[in-house]
């Protein structure tokens, strides 16, 4: 567990899509306010119904386990990020987690471990047997997660 005299963050889990981008946008101004730091993080995973999600990143940088392909991922994200929006002070200090498994079981036990005051993710909003079939890492969170989820989805015209 945590320090409890730590100021509890705001755990932002991030996929690298529009999504995650908004929420991490959402996750600053909230940081800001409530005076805590952020902790953003990536769960490794290759789901059956999205294999190669890193493969292209793999191929391209030689690399030969799927972590060190999400940390450059990860990385890169995060750096363009702060590129952006170069006025989110808290971005500074933010600490980045990289961990393996299945997302939002890992995504909770983050939460758990740092002691998180919120979740703050992103949602692609899937709809009808897509989302029936794989459901939704962020539902899963919101139903199961002990402290606040704040889930925020990208404007249709943000999407890439």
């Amino acid at each position: 567990m945590a320090d409890k005299t730590a100021k509890k963050p705001i755990l932002v889990p991030i996929d690298f899509s529009v999504a995650s981008e908004a929420a991490l946008l959402k996750a600053c101004d909230l940081a800001d306010c409530l005076n805590v730091p952020i902790v953003i993080l990536h769960v490794v995973h290759d789901p059956g119904e999205m294999p190669g999600y890193y493969s292209a990143m793999v191929k391209k940088k030689k690399f030969g386990r799927m972590q060190d392909a999400a940390q450059v991922m990860l990385d890169e994200f995060v750096h363009a990020f702060r590129k952006r929006h170069s006025g989110k002070k808290v971005l500074k200090k933010a600490e980045r987690m990289l961990v393996i498994g299945l997302p939002a079981t890992r995504i909770l036990q983050v939460a758990d471990k740092t002691n998180a005051t919120m979740v703050v993710m992103g949602s692609k909003g899937e709809t009808g047997l897509k989302h029936l079939m794989l459901g939704s890492v962020a539902e899963r969170v919101v139903q199961i997660c002990p402290v606040p989820v704040l889930v925020v989805k990208a404007k249709p015209h943000d999407e890439k």
